[in-house]
């Protein structure tokens, strides 16, 4: 609990042991990874995530702790996490700009004279448009829907309407994966034949990673609602799963106007 002594709202944390743990994660992993990659041996890799996802469950049960035990989230502590989440979506942002880039650099001539004089490439045979990626766009934008409706509720202390929403969301979300996952399966071209089908898995699959991480956060966000965690008034992580979620969204609707859509029709030089 705070210290009675205490005349400030701000949160000084203690000690914790999960930095240097997850420190140490993310190096085993990361050597694990290099080694498998040239020995074929997972071990190292698998230990590095069962780790990595060791330090996750225990963080996030601590921040849980602090908020719910503690008494901790105070006003102007919630604000520097909402902050904080905000320079996290716009990380994010960042990185995604990053596959943008390389996908227009090898698609469009005048950004890049090593951009590909027809698009898509010659020998591959795009996706359809309108098929499972606008069933897609479709869940995805009524997903942004459902976890709207389920902040709203919240705020108006409706635990019950937020409970069904979240669940429907997160039910989009793991149909949205299955979906992706049946196209790969069914695409004509792998991950190495070249630039089209480089970008185009480096870019959906990562989506993909990010749409699975925002389902993870928006169940673990449902458990905590009817565990009557979040309040009316007190719901920071419930926000900051519907902020990433909006963000997922917002990332989909770009690669389907460009990956989908115009890099099915392209152009020829």
């Amino acid at each position: 609990m705070m210290s009675d002594t205490q005349k400030h709202p701000w949160h000084m944390v203690r000690p914790s042991p999960w930095p240097i743990v997850g420190t140490a994660a993310a190096f085993v992993m990361a050597t694990g990874g290099v080694w498998y990659m040239h020995e074929g041996v997972p071990w190292v890799l698998l230990a590095g995530v069962g780790l990595l996802l060791v330090t996750f469950v225990g963080w996030w049960r601590d921040v849980i702790r602090e908020a719910q035990r503690d008494a901790a989230h105070t006003p102007p502590v919630q604000l520097g996490l909402r902050m904080g989440m905000v320079l996290f979506i716009a990380s994010e942002v960042m990185f995604f700009f990053a596959f943008f880039w390389a996908y227009f650099n090898a698609s469009v001539p005048f950004l890049s004279f090593a951009a590909a004089k027809t698009w898509p490439p010659e020998g591959i045979t795009p996706l359809e448009t309108w098929g499972i990626p606008f069933l897609n766009t479709l869940i995805l934008l009524t997903s942004g829907a459902t976890v709207t409706y389920a902040h709203h509720a919240m705020r108006a202390g409706d635990r019950k309407g937020t409970t069904r929403a979240l669940l429907l969301t997160v039910a989009l979300g793991f149909t949205f994966l299955g979906l992706q996952a049946h196209e790969y399966a069914s695409a004509a071209f792998g991950f190495t034949d070249g630039i089209y089908p480089s970008v185009f898995y480096m870019a959906t699959g990562f989506h993909g990673f990010h749409v699975f991480v925002g389902a993870c956060f928006l169940t673990i966000c449902l458990l905590r609602v009817r565990a009557g965690h979040f309040t009316a008034e007190q719901h920071v992580g419930l926000e900051a799963a519907a902020w990433y979620w909006h963000f997922v969204d917002v990332v989909w609707l770009f690669l389907f106007t460009c990956v989908y859509w115009w890099g099915s029709y392209g152009f020829q030089a």
